[in-house]
């Protein structure tokens, strides 16, 4: 009995200790306080993101170049390099090519205020 106990035993350690190191993905980002959506979804326009990306909410956003952004505040990671959190998003808007030379994604000269806008209606595509 006390073999089957202790059999038992281990077996339930073992369950958990995986169980506990299974990797769950970071929670979703914060919304940005500061940034305003708005003005973020008139500057996707006025950038031309549409013309690469598919974005909810834009018009003539059906591009089929880069990924759709499609519940973009759900998203675990930016372009499968960054943990998608506000100043990452920031980062990665205005200066795409820092983060992952050679990538797709043009510098298009985003100021920090628009990429803090732009990032700010991208959080709320969730």
């Amino acid at each position: 009995m006390r073999k089957a106990l202790r059999g038992g035993a281990v077996v339930l350690v073992a369950l958990l200790a995986a169980v506990s190191c299974a990797r769950t993905p970071p929670p979703p980002p914060p919304e940005i306080r500061s940034g305003q959506p708005e003005r973020g979804a008139a500057l996707i326009a006025r950038y031309g993101c549409g013309s690469c990306h598919t974005i909810p909410g834009i018009d003539r956003a059906d591009g089929l170049v880069g990924p759709p952004l499609t519940r973009f505040g759900a998203r675990s990671y930016i372009a499968g390099e960054l943990v998608n959190n506000a100043d990452n998003l920031q980062h990665w808007i205005a200066d795409p090519q820092a983060v992952e030379p050679g990538t797709a994604m043009p510098d298009l000269g985003v100021s920090a205020i628009d990429a803090q806008d732009i990032a700010a209606y991208l959080y709320t595509l969730d």
